[in-house]
Order: structure tokens, then C-alpha cells, then sequence
């Protein structure tokens, strides 16, 4: 005869687990990097779509100067080493071709939106059918353009296509997603790839940009930093606040410490120190984990510092420190909450290319 099962100690009973532990970790992990590749994507896009806009407004280019130019793009991903391997020499056609449909490129336009489909597919229950349907048209549209078709058709409306389609998930996702766990790591995802963005956009364009002071203000100088504005749809919201002039340090001001700008980093680790908590269940005035402590520090740094103080000890290395501490969060949230490897590799995303 089976023996009645003993009553577990009081004292044995597992504690209640974090709000984030309640969720499937497989489920956790693609819902964030569905929103992480949903976002990288149209952040290139934009980033192309500006840039090319930029050589067409000014043809007096030289070679050297558009080296220099695409060159700048290149680093701001940290992929020059990957587009040496593969091509002769960075111009408008080649940095295209690598960022748009290069699967090569685990950053280019099409390898992030076919890993956000598959993190999406992981997960189609756990979504709604339009938030899949969107994904799902984005990468039909891709994968049937090429290099040749966006130029024969003019890249503008390839790259607004894009931009559209991720507001378009976006939109959708805020409509049609409760406001969950799930709901906490799409937000979370977002934001920590905005923000990591913004901060390489600036920390490349600053230091190559940077003029004399006899150039400030001239014709090529006001554009160069319009086009590190509209990089991050910041130029019609800085205007707002500064109404005419287009200053290197403005610029970085309000890229960085801008409170309302959805697109700063300011506004961005304010909006990933919410998640984080929510997460994590870090309901306590004091953090417990290295991540909030992390997180908490970072945005008292962005809501005391001033721009003075910033370009006096350093622009590069205070947006260095942002990136890493920006890498040291997410990988504690990922370690914490996530163990289910949900993204293919770029081998099988190539394979199914071909098929």
C-alpha cells in the first residue's frame, strides 16, 4: 500500500520566485531579441537611408572623403573588420549591399529581421496574429529585393519601408500585447538597443566630426550634424528645443541627456532601470542584484551630469562606459531570466535563404 505523502516542512517550502521566473525562458529570451532585431533593423535603415541622402545633397565629395565617410558608418557598428574580409573598399553601393542583404552580416537589415521571424515563430502563441503578420511581410519583402532592385527603384522608399514596418510592429505590439512579463522584456529589449545605438552613432560621428572652431556653422558642418540628428530622428525634436543653432556639444547634449526624447539615452536607461526592476522584482529601495545596482547608477549619472562636465573628462570614454554597463545589464537579465537559445545560427539562416 503506498504511503500518504509527508507534508513538506514549513520551513522547506520554496519562496515564491521573481515575477520574471514565472514566464518560460524560452518564451523570455525570443521575446526580447524579436524586439531587439525589430528595432536594430530599422536603426540601420535609417542610418543608410540618411547617409546616402547626405552624398546626394553633397556630390563635391571626394574619394577620400567618402572613405572616410562610409568608413565612420562601418565603425559605428563595430563591423569593419567583417566588411574587409568580404569587400575591396567601402562605397555607397558596397556598405549598402552589406548592411541591407548580407547574410554574412549578423547586423544587416535582413539577417535582423529574419532572426526577429524566427523568434516570432518560436513563440506564435505567445503573440498576437498581427504582430506575426508583420514580422512575417517584412521578411517576404526582403527576401524578395536585392541590392540592384533598391537602386534600379531608389533606395528612399526601400529604407521608409522599413522604418514603416517597424513602427507598424511597434504600434501594433502596444495595441495588441498585454501588459505582461512578456510585455516587460519586449520593452526591455527595445530600449537597451536604442540606447545602445544612439551611444555608437555619437561616440563615431563626434570625434570625426568635430570641427574648428573657424568651421562651425558653415554649410557642411550644420549638415554633417543634421545627418547625426535625423540618424536618430532627433532633428525636428532638437529644433524644438534649441529653435536655430546646430552645435557639436548641442547636439551631444541633447542626444544624451534630452528627459522627453524617446531616442536619448537618458530617456532610454530611464525606461530600461523601470523594466529591469519589473523583471527582476527588484521592489526594494536598495538593489540586490548587480544589474539594478547597475542600472540605478547609470541613470543618477544621466540625471546629475551636465555636457561641460562630460566633455571636460572625456565624451568617448563616458559613452564607452555607457555602452559597457549597457552590455553588463543585459547579460545579467539574459544569464537570470533566459536559457533557451531561440535564434538560429547564420548558417541556417543562410541554408534557408537558398531554399
Amino acid at each position: 500500500m503506498a504511503q500518504p505523502r509527508k507534508a513538506m516542512p514549513a520551513s522547506k517550502i520554496p519562496a515564491p520566485r521573481p515575477q520574471a521566473n514565472v514566464m518560460l525562458s524560452r518564451v523570455a529570451h525570443s521575446l526580447y531579441w524579436m524586439s531587439r532585431y525589430i528595432e536594430r533593423a530599422e536603426n540601420i535603415a535609417r542610418l543608410l537611408e540618411v547617409n546616402l541622402q547626405f552624398i546626394i545633397d553633397f556630390r563635391g565629395y571626394d574619394d577620400a572623403h567618402l572613405r572616410e565617410h562610409w568608413g565612420s558608418i562601418l565603425a559605428s557598428s563595430g563591423d569593419v573588420e567583417l566588411f574587409e574580409e568580404h569587400y575591396d573598399s567601402a562605397d555607397s553601393r558596397s556598405v549598402t549591399e552589406f548592411f541591407a542583404f548580407d547574410l554574412r552580416n549578423s547586423n544587416s537589415i535582413l539577417s535582423c529581421v529574419f532572426s526577429a521571424r524566427e523568434n516570432a515563430r518560436m513563440i506564435r502563441d505567445q503573440i498576437s496574429v498581427e504582430m506575426w503578420e508583420t514580422i512575417n511581410e517584412l521578411y517576404l519583402f526582403l527576401k524578395s529585393r536585392s541590392t540592384a532592385d533598391v537602386w534600379a527603384a531608389g533606395p528612399y522608399e526601400f529604407f521608409q519601408d522599413i522604418k514603416r514596418n517597424s513602427h507598424l510592429f511597434q504600434g501594433l505590439t502596444d495595441s495588441t500585447y498585454s501588459r505582461s512579463e512578456g510585455w516587460e522584456f519586449i520593452q526591455f529589449g527595445k530600449f537597451v538597443e536604442r540606447a545602445h545605438k544612439t551611444t555608437r552613432i555619437l561616440d563615431v560621428k563626434y570625434h570625426i566630426l568635430l570641427p574648428s572652431a573657424g568651421d562651425v556653422g558653415g554649410a557642411l558642418d550644420t549638415a554633417q550634424w543634421q545627418a547625426v540628428l535625423r540618424s536618430a530622428s532627433a532633428l525636428e525634436a532638437y529644433r524644438r528645443f534649441y529653435v536655430r543653432e546646430i552645435l557639436p556639444w548641442k547636439v551631444a547634449e541633447f542626444l544624451i541627456f534630452s528627459d522627453s526624447f524617446p531616442r536619448s539615452v537618458h530617456f532610454c536607461v530611464a525606461q530600461i532601470d523601470e523594466f529591469l526592476r519589473r523583471i527582476l522584482g527588484e521592489s526594494s529601495a536598495r538593489p540586490r542584484s548587480e544589474a539594478a545596482r547597475l542600472s540605478r547608477r547609470l541613470l543618477a549619472d544621466l540625471q546629475s551630469l551636465s555636457i561641460d562636465e562630460v566633455l571636460k573628462e572625456g565624451l568617448h570614454e563616458f559613452l564607452v562606459e555607457i555602452g559597457t554597463s549597457l552590455e553588463k545589464i543585459s547579460d545579467e537579465v539574459v544569464q537570470t531570466t533566459m536559457f533557451y537559445q531561440a535564434e538560429s545560427t547564420q548558417e541556417e539562416q543562410q541554408l534557408q535563404q537558398q531554399q
